[in-house]
C-alpha cells in the first residue's frame, strides 16, 4: 500500500470480504426499500449480520489481524496471521469465542466513613486496606 506511506491500514482477507458482504446487503436492502418490499429490506439486513459474522469467523482463522500496527513484513493482506489461534490480547472478538487473555477484574478498594465525627459532619471518605475489611 505504498500510496498511504508506511502505515498499516488493516487490509486483510477477513476485513474485505466482510466488507464485500455488507455492501452486497446494503446495497440490496436499499433496493428492496426504494421498491417497497419489507421483506427484501429485513433480507438485505440479515446478509448485513452475515458479514459481520463471515468477518469474526475468518478473524478466528487466522485471516484478519490483532489489535495495533503489525510488523512490516505482515502488512500484505494475504499475509495470515499465526496467533490468532490463541487468541488476541484486547481483542473483543477474540474474547467472545473465548480465546486470548481475560483482562483481570480490577477491583477498587471499599470506601467507609473515616472514624472521626469531623470527618462525619464534612462527609468525607477514606479507602479501607485489606487489613481494615
Amino acid at each position: 500500500m505504498s500510496a498511504h506511506g508506511d502505515v498499516d491500514l488493516g487490509h486483510t482477507v477477513a476485513g474485505w470480504s466482510g466488507t464485500a458482504v455488507a455492501l452486497l446487503g446494503t446495497t440490496g436492502a436499499g433496493a428492496a426499500l426504494c421498491a417497497g418490499r419489507p421483506a427484501g429490506v429485513w433480507a438485505g439486513l440479515a446478509v448485513v449480520a452475515a458479514g459481520a459474522l463471515l468477518t469474526w469467523a475468518l478473524h478466528l482463522a487466522g485471516w484478519g489481524k490483532p489489535t495495533g500496527p503489525r510488523p512490516a513484513g505482515g502488512r500484505d493482506w494475504r499475509v495470515r496471521d499465526t496467533r490468532a489461534h490463541g487468541g488476541h490480547p484486547d481483542c473483543l472478538g477474540c474474547r467472545l469465542a473465548g480465546r486470548g487473555t481475560r483482562r483481570t477484574s480490577r477491583t477498587r478498594p471499599a470506601i467507609t466513613a473515616s472514624g472521626s465525627p469531623a470527618a462525619r459532619e464534612l462527609g468525607t471518605y477514606t479507602y479501607a486496606t485489606s487489613d481494615e475489611s
